[in-house]
């Protein structure tokens, strides 16, 4: 068959290819300044966002993509563990220095595991806390000037015995919603992202006192967020029409689309008489077989007034998910300051808005540090750009409505306010960003948390028993995005018998057996019988459609960011590829065919450094060490030359060699804890 005819045919098989964004940033929650890096940070997002990261770049270019996280310094969190830090340890260490010092762990950790972030930032110090001040100023003057604003006194907790004003974890109870399982309420947000009035919040506790604090009013700004619910659910809407929106996200949003309610269990209801229940006002939904009874209202201010007679009365109720007023501001020291208006002062802005625009200030500070002039518009809105937002489910409430709300009144132009009206918004016209939100990683079929009774292992702990690539493997693997999923390493777990039992080390078996097998029978094959090059032959049709397809699969997972698939993908083509080998190797060595044995060895380097280019975003490190030995250059990671033959990654054809590797080499190893 002729070369063009053979090419032909190749391009009639592929399916069709996905298609990419020509620029993209990609974004990763921010851990808070207040503790080194756990195993659910790297495995849970981390570690999915700089695979997808590194793919991108692989993929368009590397001057294409923006990988951007940073340090969450603000907060009453972090007071309060200063606070406790202090007292504990008998210190005296600025707040400053002490977030500061969790920052620089943090980064060597992202460092450690390969998370290759354009630049981890803080939203406090250096070039990046002074650009996130501006950002946060501006982005609060334009909500101001277009009418989004509005300044409320509401009930806050107040700590008697401190004399002192109660934010975000400074107080603990149990959350108000119905149905909700966290098991940490807070002043105003459970752990599980579920918004509410201070004063709903069940059993409330002060953490500085250990004492019911008492409710005061006072003066905070409210990002207007109800009169944003039609463009949200023309949005959500949008969103149900693209594939490649996990059902989590959905799902949790359209849970807040519910007009406002108030469920009472059916037997308090049932002891009430008929003039209180309708005292109440709303419409009652009695469904049978359901442990409560609702009632449904038309907006928060006639809720409110139903749970102010409930309260008088002392019955009991649960509040349904709702949108609420989006609290901007506190009144804590350790803040970025919010501009003066109509007389407020002394407030900070609540860590929670503040760290949904922080990735546009770390856009904004790389861009700056390259000596870019771009704005960051033109990576985040422009048509042909895309934003990925790597979340954990917990906070998909926070990205995927107040910050998708506004950033449609943040471009909003004057008298431009008819928010019902979802055409003149041009909604479907405006380039929101993508969520890509994982579910919960679980820690031996537990939640874990550094606030809870369970505790999960440090990232920089794991490291002393496995090595990055095994962990960044098999967490790829488990399937965040479809489901809630355990890590269950062994070396925490009692009875072990032996080690071949570790999820991980299994995991990583892939690469430690299978395909190092696979690298190192080339190496040796080409060292013994062709004087360490590499032969240059027409690869086989067998070879060409198991590669085409693999290529395709993982393809097409990436761009759907469902990276178990890429393994799954990965795992396909690197077991086949073996089986090819050792089956038609075993012929020529019978046969001592020498012929057949250059055939194979052609076709299986073709196979092994497409795979090559496969692990590149998925075990970074190893697969840039297996290119240093092939002796090939960097147009190895480039999709242009994916299905190219490997003398297009060769710079002198004539010349070339492979180095020579040693008995018993292993490109890719287990910890030296394995062999203990």
């Amino acid at each position: 068959m002729s070369k063009k005819n053979n090419e032909r045919n190749r391009a009639n098989r592929i399916i069709k290819r996905p298609e990419f964004p020509k620029r993209v940033v990609i974004t990763g929650g921010m851990p808070y300044g207040n503790k080194a890096l756990h195993f659910g940070h790297i495995g849970g997002v981390f570690v999915h966002a700089d695979t997808f990261a590194r793919f991108m770049k692989d993929r368009i270019g590397e001057e294409n993509v923006i990988f951007v996280s940073g340090t969450d310094c603000y907060g009453s969190p972090i007071i309060t563990s200063h606070k406790k830090h202090c007292e504990t340890a008998k210190v005296d260490i600025s707040i400053e220095d002490y977030v500061n010092n969790f920052h620089l762990k943090q980064k060597q950790t992202m460092e450690d595991y390969d998370i290759n972030l354009s630049l981890y930032a803080t939203s406090a110090f250096g070039e990046s806390g002074k650009i996130h001040e501006n950002v946060s100023n501006e982005v609060f003057n334009i909500l101001y000037n277009n009418g989004f604003l509005k300044k409320m006194s509401l009930p806050q907790f107040y700590d008697e015995k401190f004399g002192s004003f109660l934010n975000g974890r400074q107080v603990i109870g149990k959350c108000p919603y119905a149905g909700c399982k966290s098991e940490k309420g807070y002043a105003d947000e459970c752990d599980l992202g579920h918004q509410y009035p201070a004063e709903e919040l069940i059993n409330p506790t002060s953490v500085l006192s250990g004492e019911k604090p008492v409710l005061k009013n006072t003066e905070n700004w409210y990002f207007d967020l109800e009169r944003f619910i039609v463009p949200l659910k023309k949005l959500i809407e949008n969103l149900k029409k693209d594939r490649n929106v996990r059902p989590v996200v959905i799902r949790t949003l359209e849970e807040f689309m519910n007009p406002p309610a108030i469920h009472i269990k059916r037997k308090d209801f049932e002891e009430q008489t008929d003039e209180f229940i309708k005292s109440l006002g709303g419409v009652l939904e009695n469904i049978e077989k359901k442990p409560s009874i609702s009632i449904i209202y038309t907006n928060l201010q006639d809720r409110a007034k139903a749970k102010e007679i409930l309260d008088n009365y002392g019955v009991r109720y649960r509040s349904g998910k709702a949108i609420t007023p989006f609290r901007l501001t506190g009144n804590i020291d350790w803040g970025i300051k919010v501009p003066i208006k109509e007389g407020v002062d002394k407030l900070s802005f609540w860590v929670w808005p503040e760290s949904l625009w922080a990735p546009i200030s770390f856009t904004k500070t790389y861009l700056k540090s390259i000596g870019n002039n771009d704005k960051w518009t033109k990576w985040w809105t422009d048509s042909d750009t895309k934003v990925y937002q790597f979340i954990g489910e917990d906070n998909i409430h926070f990205y995927g409505l107040p910050e998708m709300a506004m950033m449609m009144a943040y471009y909003m132009v004057d008298g431009e306010k008819d928010l019902n009206d979802t055409k003149d918004l041009s909604i479907d016209g405006m380039n929101f960003p993508h969520l890509v939100a994982n579910h919960h990683i679980l820690f031996m079929n537990e939640k874990a948390s550094s606030s809870g009774s369970i505790k999960p292992p440090m990232a920089h702990e794991l490291l002393n028993y496995y090595t990055k690539d095994q962990l960044r493997l098999h967490f790829l693997s488990l399937g965040l995005s479809k489901k809630s999923v355990s890590f269950n390493p062994k070396v925490y777990a009692s009875g072990i018998e032996s080690k071949n039992e570790d999820p991980v080390i299994n995991d990583g078996f892939l690469l430690t057996k299978v395909y190092n097998r696979i690298v190192r029978s080339c190496f040796y094959t080409a060292q013994t019988y062709n004087d360490n090059k590499i032969p240059m032959l027409e690869i086989s049709e067998e070879i060409k459609m198991l590669i085409e397809k693999s290529v395709y699969d993982y393809e097409n997972a990436m761009s759907k960011q469902e990276l178990h698939r890429v393994i799954i993908a990965l795992d396909s083509v690197i077991r086949k590829l073996s089986k090819y080998w050792a089956k038609q190797m075993n012929i020529a060595d019978k046969e001592d065919n020498n012929e057949l044995r250059m055939k194979v060895l052609s076709d299986t380097f073709y196979g092994m450094k497409v795979i090559l280019t496969l692990l590149h975003p998925v075990v970074p490190s190893s697969a840039e060490n297996v290119k240093k030995y092939l002796n090939l250059n960097d147009s190895l990671w480039s999709w242009n030359f994916i299905f190219d033959t490997i003398d297009s990654n060769i710079d002198d054809i004539e010349n070339h060699k492979i180095k020579t590797i040693p008995p018993k080499f292993d490109f890719f190893a287990n910890h030296p804890s394995f062999f203990s």
